[in-house]
């Protein structure tokens, strides 16, 4: 499917604080997925993956805006959660 693809890394301070990120998003796996765009989730040590790949630029771009929220919120969410 893809002619386009982005990889995105996100660094964390720690291997738990990425699988907590990681965790977050990855359920959003296959409920955000279509036929234009398709993305995979992967975590190794303190480092998580976003990996997109789509049909087309528009796709690409859509995706990218959706998952980069996503990652906003869950780490939101994670930092209040620390602070409580």
């Amino acid at each position: 499917m893809s002619s386009h693809e982005a990889i995105l890394e996100f660094d964390y301070e720690s291997p738990a604080h990425a699988s907590i990120i990681a965790k977050s998003v990855s359920r959003e796996i296959g409920e955000i997925d279509d036929e234009r765009s398709q993305t995979t989730i992967a975590r190794d040590g303190r480092v998580v993956e976003v990996r997109i790949d789509a049909a087309d630029v528009i796709a690409l771009r859509a995706a990218l805006n959706t998952w980069f929220t996503l990652i906003d919120v869950a780490e939101r969410t994670a930092a209040i959660a620390e602070d409580a």
